[in-house]
């Protein structure tokens, strides 16, 4: 019985061993097969583009000149006007004819100095600044008390305590309980500590946004009653959820300051009001209205040579809120695009198709620089083979949405194929995907039926750290990330510029919505041309 078992279990060794040593043999082969495939062969011109890309790259000098030099791009400002100027001359420079396209009119307004300085019970330079389109204080100082939104049972007791803001600077924004992002907490918390202050926070933000409602005002319309009561000024602090990061907006006031403040000031200005010390702050600004001024879209075109009145659109928006300078949204964006551009240009000098770039103005109020272009120019619109569309951050590009169209699988893999692999190994796609109604600027050619394709980006804490925050800034880029885009870019608008015929534009059937009615393809959205009543 013993040898019989013995014998057994040494034949199983052996015939487990054989069948080892098969499986093996059969998965060395599939090694040797995978090495064997012949490695990727680019096309002459694709060479040319990474050749130029990696080793010719402008991106840093265009980072620096638009971001540093240029400054922030707000609709309306001076710096959106320099930053028209500016990409024109760069294309010109290029041999790219370009031209500034007038879409509309916004309310004009440059940036002046913002000193705000806490005097009683200390004193301490404040972090802080104005907000977009900020009344100012004339270059004179204004001082103040600082007093919080009081906690009010409704809105009768409300315009009671109205009167005691005149003269005062009124903060409006919740006092953060933690400074910490959520990652810190994450990190080093215990589980008790930060389910205590998730509780805490939760509890803080009904408590704030209940007594704004007992006041019986919208948070937005409570800057223009405040003021109308006789503010000094309004203080906010949106925190963007990130160490030093506030989101910049725009002013609800027309004639007292509104300046944001960063957490850690307001807070602190928050808590000595809250126990009683009464402090004092002295404000300094000097921005001025300029009144209404116009507002272009920056439009470059390398004209095609067998289809010259059909276009393979490069797209990003110029303009950007001016907390910082705009760096990833969208400076990124637009230096990647001019970029593929002046490589374009030198590589294929004379493409199939119309190249054309187009950087638009106000796409932060709306997407009115793109949306204003597709109502303005329906023969373009109406002979686009693709539109390719950058917006989202430094970061390489990790997806692409067929935006809703069928057959978008055909042609964009034809011309991701040509992409070197090194590029697109890490990209995921879907396919047919979804048509989008709003967020960037390829949203408002889908509207018109056009295949427009966002090339969405690795994140790099885009949303907490850059996106609307005083934190927008050049160091934030990433270069070599932007290289990568840039080779993608420029390839796939070649392949499609070499396109035997237009693209099926044929969309698919949506679902049905939430109510079970049948989905609807977003519609074609009216564009802001005038900054009234923004």
């Amino acid at each position: 019985m013993k040898r019989t078992n013995l014998t057994y279990i040494l034949s199983k060794k052996v015939l487990g061993y054989a069948l080892f040593l098969s499986f093996l043999a059969i998965d060395n082969g599939f090694a040797q097969n995978r090495s064997q495939q012949a490695p990727q062969v680019l096309e002459p011109i694709v060479q040319k583009i990474v050749v130029e890309a990696n080793h010719n790259s402008q991106l840093e000098s265009l980072a620096f000149e638009l971001l540093d030099v240029v400054g922030p791009r707000l609709v309306g400002t001076p710096g959106m006007t320099r930053a028209n100027e500016w990409a024109l001359a760069k294309f010109e420079s290029w041999g790219i004819a370009a031209k500034n396209e007038k879409f509309g009119e916004w309310r004009g307004w440059e940036r002046g100095i913002s000193h705000i300085d806490m005097i009683t019970p200390r004193v301490k330079s404040l972090v802080g600044t104005q907000l977009a389109w900020s009344p100012s204080t004339k270059g004179k100082s204004i001082q103040g008390e600082v007093i919080a939104l009081p906690d009010v049972k409704d809105s009768l007791s409300f315009y009671k305590w109205l009167p005691d803001v005149k003269g005062k600077f009124v903060m409006i924004s919740m006092p953060q309980p933690t400074g910490r992002p959520d990652h810190n907490w994450e990190e080093f918390g215990t589980k008790q500590s930060i389910e205590k202050m998730n509780r805490s926070r939760d509890s803080l933000a009904l408590l704030w946004n209940n007594r704004i409602k007992a006041s019986g005002m919208s948070a937005n319309s409570i800057p223009s009653i405040l003021e109308d009561a006789g503010a000094a000024g309004i203080l906010t602090s949106n925190w963007s959820n990130e160490f030093g990061a506030n989101k910049i907006f725009g002013a609800r006031s027309y004639k007292a300051p509104s300046l944001d403040i960063s957490l850690e000031d307001y807070g602190m200005l928050y808590r000595l009001a809250d126990k009683g010390i009464k402090p004092m702050i002295r404000v300094e600004t000097s921005s001025k209205d300029l009144g209404n001024v116009p507002s272009f879209n920056t439009i470059a075109e390398i004209k095609g040579s067998e289809f010259p009145n059909e276009y393979i659109i490069l797209s990003a928006h110029l303009d950007s809120w001016e907390g910082g300078s705009g760096a990833t949204d969208n400076g990124t964006g637009t230096i990647a695009m001019m970029e593929v551009a002046r490589i374009l240009k030198q590589v294929l000098p004379n493409p199939k198709r119309t190249i054309l770039i187009g950087l638009w103005g106000s796409e932060e109020q709306g997407l009115n620089g793109s949306r204003s272009f597709v109502l303005d120019n329906p023969d373009i619109v109406e002979n686009t083979q693709a539109v390719f569309n950058l917006d989202n951050g430094t970061g390489r590009v990790e997806r692409i949405n067929g935006s809703g169209f069928v057959h978008a699988y055909d042609y964009i893999s034809r011309w991701m194929s040509a992409v070197p692999v090194a590029v697109t190994k890490d990209i995921k796609t879907e396919f047919p995907g979804s048509p989008s109604g709003g967020g960037s600027d390829h949203s408002s050619f889908v509207s018109a039926g056009v295949p427009a394709f966002m090339l969405s980006s690795l994140s790099w804490g885009y949303f907490t750290n850059t996106w609307h925050t005083n934190l927008d800034t050049y160091d934030k880029l990433v270069f070599d990330d932007l290289k990568y885009n840039v080779i993608l870019t420029a390839v796939m608008a070649y392949k499609a510029s070499e396109e035997p015929a237009l693209v099926n534009r044929e969309q698919r059937v949506l679902p049905a919505d939430r109510d079970g009615k049948p989905g609807v393809w977003p519609p074609i959205r009216q564009p802001r041309r005038s900054g009234v009543g923004y």
